[in-house]
């Protein structure tokens, strides 16, 4: 019996280190919020980090364009309109915002960190499409192959509810006209495996309904590759 027990406990040993090299190889999630402005897209993200944090999970909040940075710096003035900048070039700097952060983001989720992000590369097409002169495929073009969401909640509202909330009308994009052409070039690009919620209530219920899919979301894809956008 004496020899018996050596090997079964080198047997229970190595199960028991392939054991923590799997729960160290849990990933992250990546959960992307669209919609056009004043849906409470930034309350919602907000709202689901803490509750998140408050249960000890391992997550983290992005949004873009992430003004802190040289090019976010530029992105912010243009939108407060303090400067001009051709339509093309804006466009690019959106994107390159999100490519200066991939690096960082792809780090994040294979270390484990669920990453909840305030707009993404949808609404850089969506609100660039909305202009005259620019098609989906070439504003979508810049953006391939960043990291691709694991999950996209498109939150929708009717203009004359999201003019009703505070703060619209102070960027160069919250003009009701430009507003539902952005509306109509989301529901262009949008994929069918988007989630798609009224935000026309209540910011808990809201936040009940959103929380449930990030949470399944989360543990669904533990094990899978982070994959690619638009690729």
């Amino acid at each position: 019996m004496t020899r018996l027990r050596w090997p079964f406990s080198r047997l229970i040993l190595r199960h028991s280190l392939r054991q923590m090299n799997t729960e160290m190889s849990k990933r992250g999630a990546l959960i992307v919020f669209e919609g056009c402005d004043r849906c409470g897209k930034t309350t919602q993200c907000k709202k689901l980090v803490e509750v998140l944090e408050n249960e000890k999970e391992d997550v983290q909040f992005l949004r873009f364009p992430d003004r802190t940075t040289v090019i976010g710096k530029m992105i912010n003035a243009y939108l407060n309109g303090s400067s001009e900048l051709d339509d093309h070039v804006i466009h690019l700097l959106f994107s390159a915002n999100r490519w200066e952060a991939a690096k960082n983001m792809k780090k994040l989720l294979q270390g484990g960190t669920t990453l909840i992000v305030d707009r993404y590369a949808y609404s850089g097409v969506a609100f660039t499409a909305a202009k005259a002169g620019f098609e989906v495929d070439w504003c979508k073009q810049p953006d391939v192959g960043l990291p691709k969401p694991d999950l996209v909640i498109y939150l929708t509202l009717n203009q004359q509810e999201a003019a009703r909330r505070g703060g619209f009308g102070t960027e160069r994009y919250e003009q009701a006209e430009f507003q539902k052409k952005v509306a109509e070039n989301f529901e262009t690009i949008r994929e069918k495996d988007w989630k798609v919620i009224d935000a026309d209530k209540s910011i808990e219920d809201l936040h009940a309904e959103i929380k449930s899919l990030v949470k399944k979301t989360m543990n669904d894809v533990h094990w899978e590759e982070i994959r690619t956008l638009w690729t």
